[in-house]
């Protein structure tokens, strides 16, 4: 920087016009800590001198200020009016600093101005400025400008291609970096480490993992598998892929590991439900000194929400808080979706009052959370709430807030919202579509859901909406309108057992047996099966599983009494068992003798053995929670003044002083 004032000029004994003195006998050089530092006036030599140079003010090269504005609008940037002026000697370092700067802060429109204007210099063929305007547009996601620059130059080195092909990666551009590749080898050229890594993290991206093994045996073939960020993109690619075996053996080679490594395989674990393996590694990173970034933290509360696993979510989050993370960006909104999912929307709500910046991703996760809770009501003053700090609601809010309508029976609500998307030229999806027919079928209104259907869609129903209006006509035993919905569904998928099941039991509910059985043959024949029913609950570090009747568990003799003595007790506060929900030709005494033992119901009495009086009982169940154990639950809160908390397939159930927070509207 350089800095003029009185006492130095006259010290240095200058004179004559100070514009002129700049220009050609100072004649500015470019260094480090250059560019555009604002002066005031005070600082200059006479007022007349100002009045000549016609300047309000001077500026004089600061690395902050790059990217000043021009006063002119000449070139439209200031130091590049500088350059024209001859204030400024250009030369490849400054044009750099002037690419990295956009490159850093991703101005696309100033990074096409400095373009332009090296077009018009000595260095528009040269190499290394040319693989920085590529890198810039790539990091600016132009990636149309970045080709085109990069198809127009007459030599390439391999930066070059390193640049295009990352810029693809980054971009999620997988084919066109893949495709770059072979252009590169022909072009007598080797990768080295960056390209690998980035050509193993485009394979990551797509459904097949051919391409991934192809890369990673050039990866051994030029000697960089071992490097430790090719091993750690390789190790995310087959975890990406579902190949967890192949991600951990590179993983366990890998002489140098880095936090990278470790969060690509725990993610790798997290995204296949693999929730011991995600904390036992976790644990491990830790042991051999590594620290938690951000993407571990995440990975972790993404896997507990998949289980539902609170308590190791909160030790977790605990941990987390220790280390001084803070609850910023991505972290603090899967911590608030971890919550939420784990069956505590009350801190999911405390969690999204504390985080430093909440963005939409912040709102929809709040109101996914309340939809999943069946808190329509809450839902709606969330999403107007949003809406009103000044939040525009993409697709995935609509989702939310109408599937929040839909279970908690706000159909005016629902309505409205689905005609505002119109408003935010927000395309309704398949899934808006669909949670429209189950609001209008669970409101009762199945005609107006199957004319929504056939005459108002703008697209041809596929089989999930179809499926919404099954499950409506279940709901309101409207076998006729199932049946109809049900033979659709046959038509476009086939092999998805759920629809047989639901339309065999409507039969068998209706005492219409053999529909029933024709059903359950067709499914035989067709090789469909049903999904084993089980309920969960995490107790300390581990999950006890129950399937119907089980008979397995340690503590069964235990667990029945406590059912039994449960089922006595509800009985005499008026619970009397619903047996339309045993599929079965058999006598009403065992039918009554078949309910006593579902899942949910031996999860509820192992709780109760296992967890202090009055503390709040947490159930997971992996397939919708049938009608007799949701009446029996609402007893047993009664008779036990505790609160239940059951996560079926679709929805949160609390039970409370005899009722449930869906309000029996499921």
């Amino acid at each position: 920087m350089i800095r003029c004032s009185k006492t130095l000029t006259s010290v240095l004994n200058f004179s004559g016009d100070f514009r002129t003195l700049l220009a050609n006998s100072v004649k500015l050089k470019w260094h480090s800590t250059s560019l555009l530092r604002h002066a005031t006036p005070e600082t200059f030599l006479d007022s007349d001198v100002l009045e000549d140079a016609k300047w309000d003010n001077l500026y004089i090269v600061d690395d902050n200020n790059l990217l000043r504005p021009s006063l002119n609008s000449k070139t439209g940037l200031y130091v590049l009016d500088l350059i024209d002026s001859g204030s400024i000697e250009a030369d490849r370092t400054l044009y750099n600093k002037l690419l990295k700067r956009c490159t850093q802060l991703g101005k696309l429109e100033q990074g096409r101005l400095v373009h332009s204007h090296i077009l018009g210099s000595k260095f528009r063929d040269d190499i290394v400025i040319q693989n920085s305007i590529i890198y810039m547009y790539a990091r600016c996601k132009n990636l149309e400008d970045a080709r085109k620059v990069f198809d127009e130059m007459t030599s390439k080195d391999m930066v070059t291609w390193t640049s295009l092909i990352t810029g693809y990666a980054q971009n999620e551009r997988a084919e066109d970096a893949l495709m770059l590749f072979p252009l590169m080898l022909r072009d007598g050229l080797k990768p080295n480490e960056f390209t690998l890594s980035s050509l193993v993290k485009s394979s990551a991206l797509l459904p097949s993992y051919r391409d991934g093994r192809q890369i990673h045996a050039c990866c051994i073939k030029h000697g960089c598998h071992s490097n430790v960020y090719v091993g750690s993109s390789l190790v995310d690619m087959y975890a990406r892929c579902g190949y967890l075996d192949e991600a951990r053996q590179i993983f366990d080679k890998l002489v140098n590991k880095n936090e990278v490594s470790w969060n690509a395989l725990i993610a790798g674990y997290a995204r296949k439900d693999e929730g011991e393996e995600a904390l036992s590694s976790f644990l491990k990173m830790q042991r051999e000194g590594f620290k938690p970034t951000e993407f571990t933290y995440s990975s972790l509360f993404c896997s507990c929400s998949a289980l539902g696993s609170l308590e190791q979510g909160k030790w977790l989050h605990a941990h987390m808080i220790k280390s001084g993370r803070k609850l910023a960006g991505f972290v603090g909104n899967t911590l608030l979706h971890m919550y939420a999912k784990a069956g505590n929307i009350e801190d999911a709500k405390k969690v999204f009052t504390r985080l430093i910046k909440a963005d939409l991703v912040s709102w929809n996760s709040m109101l996914i959370g309340y939809a999943q809770h069946g808190l329509g009501k809450e839902a709606v003053r969330e999403f107007e709430e949003m809406i009103g700090v000044g939040f525009e609601p993409n697709d995935i809010s609509f989702l939310c807030v109408l599937t929040a309508c839909s279970r908690a029976g706000l159909l005016n609500d629902g309505k409205y919202y689905f005609k505002l998307m119109n408003k935010y030229k927000v395309q309704p999806k398949v899934s808006h579509y669909v949670t429209m027919v189950d609001l209008l079928g669970r409101a009762g209104f199945l005609d107006e859901a199957k004319k929504f259907i056939e005459e108002e869609m703008p697209i041809e129903p596929p089989a999930a909406i179809w499926g919404a209006l099954l499950g409506a006509s279940k709901m309101h035993k409207n076998l006729e309108m199932g049946a109809y919905a049900a033979e659709r569904i046959f038509e476009l998928d086939p092999s998805d057992s759920g629809p047989h099941i639901l339309l065999a039991n409507m039969y068998a509910s209706a005492g219409r047996w053999s529909e029933a059985a024709r059903i359950r043959k067709l499914m035989r024949e067709s090789g469909v099966k049903k999904e084993p029913a089980c309920s969960w609950v995490e107790l300390g570090n581990s999950v006890h599983v129950f399937v119907a009747d089980d008979d397995a568990h340690p503590q069964k003799e235990k667990i029945h009494k406590m059912w039994e003595e449960l089922s006595q007790k509800i009985k005499e506060i008026g619970y009397v068992p619903d047996t339309s929900h045993v599929l079965l030709f058999v006598d009403q005494q065992e039918k009554e003798a078949k309910l006593q033992y579902h899942s949910e119901k031996l999860a509820l009495a192992f709780a109760l053995l296992n967890t202090y009086p009055g503390s709040t009982i947490r159930i997971m169940k992996n397939i919708r929670i049938c009608g007799d154990c949701h009446t029996a639950i609402k007893y047993v809160s009664l008779v036990v003044k505790r609160e239940i908390i059951l996560r079926d397939k679709n929805r949160f159930h609390h039970f409370r002083d005899g009722s449930c927070s869906c309000g029996d509207y499921w």
